[in-house]
């Protein structure tokens, strides 16, 4: 499975010192033990050793860190999983040793909680706003006063990792709990966890829960996976000792795995042998740090579950508390016939395994096309050619330098003769050259538009009666499948305007959808990714590794079936709260997937009538018939809290946000009667911090608890996980500030935070780049959502007369249906206790000795400012600047937020290809003959005012605050 493709991936690694080499030197604090330095903690004590104790010499063997108990659970309701892993160490040697805990999450997932319990002391992670966590890990650094700062990296990043010193003679138990959405790909839902503890665990088990609302029709367990693979099938060997448990109603399951020693070894030394096969150069690095473990044990791999549901042909409703999801996943149409554009790189860095990977990949997806289909083949590196399948030979190749048009022929029918000729096309595929994407890109598009035109040269044939349908004829439904491993380098080189070239010139009726292929780690993802949600698309990252034919293969697998385009749910106003509907039309619904709405009811409605408007194929696939769907679904506004959809909205609803903001294009903003609305960033960390999700805009803050702030029956512990409260979930909780007493000392490093105190153990937190994020939630049939929880509050399937399911759910209690109760698996009940606190106050974060210390303030003088940011003569930027970002920042008139970055250096940014032409937004158009360059650089734009700048602006390397300026007003001096 490609790592685009990677589940729930969970790594523990113990790294075994013979002491603690982390320090904290500061002065008037005690030094926390180093490797020369005889010192341990117990407790609140630092105790000096000596070197001739007899009881702990240099002679001593010392007995690494033994991780004795390691569980996982989880809970999937509704394609929602709940997951947390519960692993348990003990340190035999009277000395501390450090240990890490490491956790490779899945893509998409949001951290929601985690905590450690090392001895009596719990340390617990709350998540803040990421500009004001990192001002609390400055701040706190500044005054020797600690506060750990754990932070995803945008997109890059999904490993997380804390390490910390165990105390000698003593247990240590973290407890991870995240939550992801499981997209249903090829007619299954995938949920995996990567089993990876670097060693053998005497007491392994992991318990899956699975509860649905409608009847699961399909559950299967594969054999264990590296990780590296695609999606198993129902080809694949199952795993025969994994134990399926079937609920009475057929609506829940439960899967058990509980390895025992004999059985983990075998299982590693297969792991062990997949991936040596694999070709993947970091095979041997996933999850933990392979210079921590000398040894291959305890890797034991990927444990899948595939299961899918009973698909109600009009699509599902489930409503409880206020809110509402309505999936929706098509079965038994006739797929539409479609145009494919294939745009190839084949620049020199293809050369060797990927052109090859390449050829064989095109190979067998030249051969899943239909008969009704129509294809392009355009290559490009310097050079672009459109090839004429009918006369390959003859094709023309044209640059960005020449005076000629890129020729256009028209889409070859997949025909058996034209798709052995395309093969023998791609056979000859060479690499080498340049990389003209702009021009590739271009060609594409201005097909699909003529060869749309020409396909429906016969029109529109419109209903001539009440009983017959309007249908559109000759319709093809377009996309570009667009692969490239690397940048732009011939032609346009600029990223930003081949985006806006593309999105300006793909509009209209035969708008095209551009997914791209990012093949391999050198290819531009940020630029792919924005280029294709910005025309309908989605990116994927094709790994370098030996199945990167059969990851191609398998991801054109996935859009080759339309069976609807596009749809529209229609909500009524006056029924749904405004603004909190998530998105709701889509381009195309793709054979074996699903989509999802959801949304807020408002107040005081009884039901809604939700509508879905579409287009489907007849049944000779060329035509487009009108496709509707009309529901009546009740609304019961009992609260069930084992059907928390509150939860669902915010997860769905933060995803498509970030989208939003990634795209960056007006028609994905949020745009009222009124003007602009709150930007999607703003909204999406407004909700972020309400339901503690870890996303690109948030990070964990760990701090200590005092053994008094946490309840007894709140502590973690790995003999007690199964027990309800194990993943009560909070809602922007406050960090008991007050009891916080003990005195902290950190010393900062490029990677990192040591923490010492007077009164317990060392805490390391550092964050690693790890793996991308291709999809990030911008799927290309929408995302789904689900519930979580056990169902304990009694549900209502219901079947309306027009065969729309709906499901509701009211508070009233009742027992498990299944075969096993539900205090089984019950693991997601909200702590009743819970405070709950507005997420616009979160409270400040800076920990001390009896005392509670409000964050700084960020005012700067304005002296100061010039001189950090070399903007003498500049005063009118000095009170607009954002000190946090060290950026201007505003929103403009489409509601999108503008960040331009402020260089502190001396010398001025500057565009790598040269200073580009530009044309500012106002006063007038038309106003030429202007340069963009970094600020300080246009001597003119002293005189302007803030208001000025705005409307001149522009980015200097995709970043910085550049200004359209007159050439001789460029570098001039006083």
């Amino acid at each position: 499975m490609p790592r685009w493709w990677l589940g729930s991936m969970l790594c523990i690694s113990l790294l075994s010192l013979t002491a603690q080499r982390a320090s904290a030197a500061f002065p008037g604090f005690p030094n926390f033990p180093t490797v020369d330095d005889h010192r341990v903690v117990y407790g609140g004590n630092i105790k000096t050793i000596d070197e001739t104790d007899d009881d702990d010499t240099d002679d001593d063997p010392v007995v690494p860190i033994k991780m004795t108990h390691m569980r996982v659970r989880s809970d999937i309701a509704l394609r929602y999983a709940r997951t947390a892993v519960i692993c348990k160490v003990y340190n035999p040697n009277k000395r501390p040793q450090e240990a890490s805990f490491n956790v490779l999450l899945p893509e998409t997932a949001f951290i929601s909680g985690f905590t450690m319990t090392l001895g009596k002391e719990t340390y617990e992670a709350y998540v803040k706003e990421k500009e004001v966590a990192k001002q609390i890990y400055n701040d706190a650094v500044a005054q020797g006063v600690a506060a750990a700062h754990v932070a995803t990296k945008a997109r890059d990043s999904n490993h997380f990792q804390i390490k910390f010193n165990v105390e000698g003679w003593s247990n240590a138990t973290y407890h991870m709990k995240y939550e992801e959405y499981l997209e249903r790909r090829h007619g299954v839902y995938n949920y995996a966890i990567n089993l990876l503890p670097g060693a053998l665990v005497p007491k392994m088990d992991v318990i899956i829960n699975i509860k649905e609302s409608q009847k699961i029709t399909m559950l299967r367990v594969p054999e264990l996976r590296t990780g590296n693979e695609i999606d198993a099938s129902e080809k694949d060997a199952k795993y025969n000792k994994a134990v399926i448990q079937r609920g009475e109603n057929e609506r829940q399951a439960k899967i058990i795995f509980a390895p025992d020693l004999k059985e983990q070894k075998r299982l590693a030394e297969i792991y062990a042998e997949k991936t040596k096969l694999s070709g993947d150069p970091d095979s041997w690095n996933i999850g933990y740090d392979s210079t921590e473990i000398d040894e291959k044990q305890g890797l034991l791999g990927q444990f899948v579950v595939q299961y899918d549901v009973l698909q109600p042909k009009n699509g599902e409703i489930l409503v409880n508390d206020g809110y509402f999801v309505h999936f929706f996943a098509p079965s038994s149409l006739q797929p539409l016939s479609k145009h494919v554009v294939f745009v190839l790189d084949i620049s020199g860095s293809m050369y060797g395994t990927k052109i090859d990977q390449l050829k064989k990949a095109m190979d067998t997806i030249l051969s899943d096309l239909h008969a009704d289909d129509y294809f392009n083949i355009i290559e490009f590196n310097g050079y672009i050619k459109v090839y004429d399948i009918q006369e390959p030979d003859k094709s023309q190749r044209s640059n960005f330098t020449s005076n000629a048009l890129v020729s256009l022929v028209p889409p070859a029918r997949a025909s058996a003769e034209n798709i052995a000729k395309a093969k023998v096309v791609v056979s000859k595929l060479e690499a080498y050259g340049g990389t003209d994407i702009y021009n590739a890109l271009d060609a594409a598009i201005n097909i699909v538009q003529k060869g749309n035109l020409e396909m429906q040269s016969t029109n529109v044939s419109l209903a001539k009666n009440n009983n017959e349908t309007d249908s559109i004829e000759n319709k093809l439904e377009p996309f570009i499948i667009f692969l490239s491993d690397g940048d732009p380098t011939v032609g346009e080189t600029y990223t930003g305007r081949i985006i806006t070239h593309m999105s300006e010139k793909n509009t209209g009726p035969n708008r095209v959808p551009i997914h791209s292929l990012a093949f391999g780690d050198d290819a531009d993802r940020t630029f792919l990714r924005k280029l294709s949600l910005r025309n309908d698309g989605f990116m994927r990252h094709i790994y370098e590794a030996a199945d990167a034919a059969l990851q191609l293969r398998d991801f054109y697998r996935q859009v080759s079936s339309p069976l609807l385009s596009d749809v529209k749910f229609v909500y009524p106003r006056s029924q749904i709260k405004e603004g909190s509907l998530s998105r709701s039309q889509f381009r195309t619904i793709n054979d074996g997937s699903e989509v999802a709405v959801v949304g807020k009811i408002a107040d005081d409605v009884n039901e809604i009538t939700p509508q879905m408007l579409a287009l489907r194929s007849d049944s000779g696939g060329r035509a487009r018939i009108p496709y509707e769907i009309n529901a009546k679904v009740p609304v019961i506004r009992g609260k069930n809290e084992y059907f928390p959809l509150e939860r669902l909205w915010a997860y769905l609803t933060i995803k498509q946000l970030l989208d939003k903001r990634d795209a960056g294009d007006t028609s994905l903003s949020e745009l009222g009667d009124d003007g602009p609305k709150e930007s999607p960033e703003k909204k999406a960390l407004a909700i972020a911090l309400k339901f503690s999700f870890v996303t690109p805009l948030t990070s964990l803050v760990v701090v200590r608890l005092n053994k008094t702030d946490v309840k007894d029956e709140n502590l973690v512990d790995a003999e007690t996980v199964d027990e309800p409260h194990f993943l009560a979930y909070r809602h922007a909780a406050a960090p008991p500030i007050a009891t916080l007493k003990t005195t902290y000392k950190a010393e900062s490093t490029p990677t990192g935070l040591s923490i010492a105190s007077d009164a317990g153990p060392v805490l390391f937190a550092v964050s690693s780049k790890r793996f991308s994020n291709s999809a990030y939630g911008n799927q290309f049939v929408g995302q789904t959502q689900g519930g979580y929880g056990a169902f304990v509050g009694q549900s209502h399937a219901e079947h309306s007369s027009s065969g729309f399911s709906y499901h509701s759910s009211s508070g009233q209690s009742s027992q498990s249906q299944g075969g096993y109760s539900s205090s089984d698996f019950n693991p997601l009940l909200p702590d009743p206790g819970q405070v709950f606190l507005p997420p616009s106050q979160p409270p400040p974060l800076i920990i001390c000795t009896d005392v509670v210390t409000t964050t700084p303030t960020t005012t700067t003088l304005n002296a100061e400012l010039q001189a950090v940011y070399h903007l003498e003569g500049y005063e009118w930027a000095l009170d607009n600047i954002n000190t946090n970002e060290d950026a201007f920042m505003w929103i403009d008139f489409q509601g999108l937020q503008v960040t331009l970055k402020l260089s502190k250096d001396a010398n001025p940014p500057q565009e790598p290809g040269g200073d580009y032409e530009c044309w500012p937004k106002a006063p007038a158009n038309s106003e030429k003959g202007l340069w963009c360059v970094y600020l300080t650089r246009c001597f003119a734009a002293r005189n302007y005012t803030y208001d000025d700048y705005t409307n001149k602006s522009c980015y200097v390397d995709n970043r910085y605050a550049g200004v359209c300026c007159p050439k001789n007003e460029i570098d001039r001096k006083l």
